[in-house]
């Protein structure tokens, strides 16, 4: 494992390391959880497929939908002065969202988020990826009907955009099609219900920094950056392994071996951020990597960002006495070496706090 931020960032673009185990007769399945480990030429291949979808300019077209959805949510809850923040509220604005874009149909986002998680949990042991082979098996079949229902009935939606990459030959696989829809989904809405969970969490814990933020709305960028650091959507990158033999702070690793950068480890590095174990709002400059870093950094970066940005800011300005409804010692955390995220976080509130219009100025 590499856990200091400079090793760590070196992992995602050492060109010793690749995302395919070498010699191994697993590489055929490498594609399935996560199919941005692949090293170039296929990685940069693949990413220029939908990177444009996922343009600064684009993403800020979502900005009104998804500012009616967290409204929209946070209505729906008002009169009962609690909900579960991860069921009602952060789950719900990146599955929608993302499921929009690809055109999923909305009556199956909560099943493509249960198929996800299991996927995401079978890192965490051998016997859990036999567990998550029927979930794999069947997010995969979904995968595929949807496809052929696009070449039989075409829509304007980001399947239909990849549907018709493939048919014009543009060096697309059926299974990259495949893999590629799987992890658009699963990347899609994954982080950005741990952002908003474990960033609501770590104001909730540490009230000067909500009443800062509270008191200056205006630092909600900087304030998401910060979250990003101080407790990310994900404790480690997707594994790598050595494709020769090579040398990492000083430690050789053999070919073949696994290589893992823990994102949450290099984003507390006191010799790259100062005070690092303090949340700090107005950190500047603060380069984390709680999305990757170089080629590999995550192509949804700037929908994430924008969806944590309006969900933590809608949620505090309409909700500004949120409290934590159990014992901070007692949530318990989603299993998996991957992903770091919150399985529930009950709150409580002041019942009947007001519907909200958006402002569009």
């Amino acid at each position: 494992m590499t856990a200091c931020f400079p090793t760590a960032a070196a992992a995602f673009v050492c060109s010793a390391t690749t995302g395919k185990l070498p010699g191994s007769h697993l590489n055929r399945l490498n594609w399935l959880p996560f199919k941005s480990a692949l090293t170039v030429p296929d990685h940069t291949r693949l990413r220029g497929l939908v990177q444009n979808v996922f343009t600064a300019c684009l993403i800020e077209n979502l900005r009104e939908r998804i500012q009616d959805l967290a409204d929209e949510l946070l209505n729906q809850v008002q009169a009962e002065g609690r909900m579960d923040l991860i069921r009602d509220y952060a789950l719900q604005i990146p599955t929608t969202i993302i499921a929009e874009m690809l055109g999923v149909s909305m009556k199956d986002r909560l099943k493509f988020h249960r198929w996800s998680n299991a996927a995401i949990a079978s890192t965490s042991s051998r016997w859990g990826v036999l567990m998550a082979l029927p979930h794999a098996v069947a997010f995969l079949r979904y995968i595929r009907v949807l496809v052929k229902a696009r070449r039989a009935n075409p829509e304007d939606d980001l399947v239909t955009a990849l549907v018709r990459a493939e048919e014009a030959g543009d060096q697309l696989s059926e299974d990259e099609l495949v893999a590629m829809i799987f992890l658009l989904l699963v990347a899609g809405h994954e982080t950005t219900v741990n952002l908003i969970g474990n960033g609501t969490l770590a104001l909730l814990e540490n009230p000067d920094q909500l009443n800062r933020l509270l008191d200056n709305p205006a630092l909600i960028k900087a304030a998401v950056e910060e979250l990003l650091r101080y407790n990310g959507p994900l404790e480690t990158a997707t594994e790598r392994y050595a494709r020769e033999d090579t040398t990492v702070a000083g430690v050789t690793v053999p070919r073949g071996e696994l290589v893992l950068a823990v994102l949450a480890s290099a984003n507390r590095d006191e010799q790259q951020f100062e005070d690092a174990d303090r949340l700090d709002l107005g950190r500047e400059p603060n380069p984390h990597v709680a999305f990757g870093f170089g080629i590999h950094y995550c192509l949804g970066a700037s929908l994430a960002r924008l969806e944590g940005q309006i969900a933590i800011a809608t949620l505090l300005r309409r909700i500004p006495n949120l409290k934590i409804a159990i014992p901070s010692n007692a949530l318990r955390w989603r299993r998996g070496l991957v992903l770091r995220g919150l399985e529930t976080l009950p709150v409580t509130f002041t019942r009947n706090f007001g519907r909200s219009t958006v402002n569009r100025s």
